[in-house]
């Protein structure tokens, strides 16, 4: 007479026994957290909220660790909190937020490389900053992932949930809005 096996319980241990060969959280929070505050930074007008946003999307991400299959696309995973996180902010906040004369940066992201006068491109970042800030979230979300984030127009329709169609229009009257800011007609 033969012993009736589980096989769903052998296949549990047998999985529980191999250990999968991920990343932990902190290892990739220290490898990743500079890339991911900038895209934070990004979306929002003030540095202190965008490491809010990014504690924010990070600990949605730390909750579903163990659930994501796939870890080598954990940084849309994460964009893709971190831009749900903003919206939902910006929804429930009706605050008026007013523009500054002067976007601070972070002493990190002055030390670009070198330039041929340091002032100039200060001055050049700051007014492209104050132009992108000026977009409405939607279009400012769709600029940053396209030209900032490098990601395609498909990839950035995935990661907004629309589609291609709506990402190019979006890109395309916010690239006009950029054009026609007249603090960056020096640029032109």
């Amino acid at each position: 007479m033969t012993t009736p096996v589980c096989t769903s319980a052998t296949k549990a241990a047998t999985r529980a026994a191999t250990p999968t060969p991920c990343p932990s959280f902190s290892t990739y929070v220290r490898a990743r957290g500079p890339v991911l505050l900038r895209t934070a930074r990004s979306l929002t007008a003030n540095p202190c909220d965008a490491e809010d946003l990014l504690q924010t999307a990070l600990t949605k991400t730390y909750v579903a660790w163990d659930r994501i299959e796939d870890h080598r696309a954990v940084d849309g995973y994460v964009r893709r909190a971190l831009i749900n996180t903003r919206t939902s902010q910006w929804r429930k906040r009706k605050v008026d937020e007013y523009a500054t004369d002067e976007l601070p940066e972070p002493a990190a992201a002055l030390a670009t490389g070198p330039a041929a006068d340091p002032a100039e491109q200060q001055a050049l970042r700051d007014a492209m900053w104050r132009a992108v800030m000026k977009l409405p979230d939607r279009q400012r979300a769709m600029v940053v992932l396209r030209y900032y984030e490098d990601l395609s127009e498909v990839r950035t329709a995935e990661v907004l949930g629309v589609s291609v169609g709506t990402v190019k229009s979006a890109v395309s009257r916010a690239l006009g809005k950029l054009r026609d800011d007249p603090e960056l007609a020096p640029v032109r």
